[in-house]
């Protein structure tokens, strides 16, 4: 005999019938997050080196006669980067949703020297799928955000190579030139004395870090030239193939900035290359390491002043 309580039982026991699927939202594999990073696969972990920085700030003071002092730094840098292991969904309205895949990171620059404090870059670099509307190829973004008051979105490609030699990298141009206007040829002279190292200036930094030069000065991408050819010319290592990511903000992204800094010092663009580097030690283990050169234009005093930062890092974990 089945009494009351028994009857709830039988009426609760589950039946044979199939549940509908659920969709699982949990993190892929490691393997299917990197296949889905592209190009960017390499820059989860943390990475480590130097660099070199070159700033004209404006003075206020009254007394320097171009407005300016020339800021010059070496740097010891590091940037963390970390999966964003789940797709972020972007919905379309003229086309079919589409998934982003990316990285954070953190960099953070300090003084060589003094072990000052310089810089922490909080930021993004995304994966982009192709995509009808706008019609445009696969494509890469950065997003940063600066204590400054900056808020910065570069959008632009990856460029593939290999290597059995030293690759040509482009100098970086550190010339002022008039707001809007073209920067000057690789090569010109700058007419502003304190560029010049031969010149005794008070608006520059002094003393002068050893190993700051007048070439670097003129062209900071020589120090990532120079990183190079110590390790293939001097220590017998080979690089084997670079991946370049490539964006600026002109014709796509851009700048977002406080008042302050509109009125000060404005920041309407920035442009920079991070390559990731293969490179094999004369005993022939391989090891990863990332140069990248930046310009970020700073306009006041109806010129646009390039400030330039260049590094050579290496994955250390």
């Amino acid at each position: 005999m089945i009494d009351d309580s028994q009857t709830a039982l039988l009426e609760r026991a589950p039946t044979t019938d199939t549940p509908p699927a659920t969709q699982l939202r949990a993190v892929p594999s490691q393997l299917a997050t990197a296949d889905r990073l592209g190009a960017l696969k390499d820059l989860p972990g943390f990475w480590e080196g130097t660099g070199f920085s070159l700033i004209a700030r404006p003075d206020f003071s009254g007394k320097s006669p171009n407005g300016i002092f020339l800021q010059l730094n070496l740097l010891r840098e590091t940037i963390e980067f970390t999966s964003i292991g789940s797709p972020v969904f972007n919905r379309g309205s003229l086309q079919d949703d589409i998934a982003i895949y990316g990285v954070t990171y953190l960099h953070r620059v300090t003084d060589a020297v003094s072990g000052g404090a310089l810089h922490i870059e909080p930021g993004m670099w995304l994966n982009i799928p192709e995509t009808t509307s706008p019609k445009a190829d696969a494509s890469i973004a950065r997003l940063a955000t600066i204590p400054h008051g900056n808020a910065v979105c570069t959008v632009g490609f990856v460029q593939q190579a290999v290597f059995d030699k030293l690759p040509t990298i482009p100098p970086a141009n550190t010339v002022p030139f008039g707001i809007g206007g073209q920067p000057p040829a690789a090569g010109t002279k700058n007419p502003f004395p304190e560029y010049d190292l031969g010149t005794a200036s008070s608006f520059r930094t002094s003393p002068l870090p050893d190993g700051i030069t007048q070439a670097i000065l003129d062209d900071p991408n020589q120090v990532l030239r120079d990183a190079l050819a110590q390790q293939v010319n001097v220590k017998g290592m080979t690089l084997k193939a670079i991946t370049r990511l490539i964006t600026q903000t002109p014709a796509s992204g851009g700048i977002a900035n406080i008042p302050f800094i509109n009125s000060n010092a404005d920041a309407p663009s920035m442009e920079s290359v991070f390559a990731i580097e293969t490179v094999e030690d004369a005993c022939g283990n391989e090891f990863l390491q990332l140069q990248y050169s930046q310009t970020v234009l700073l306009n006041f005093g109806g010129r646009s002043w390039p400030h330039v930062t260049v590094g050579t890092l290496i994955k250390a974990f």
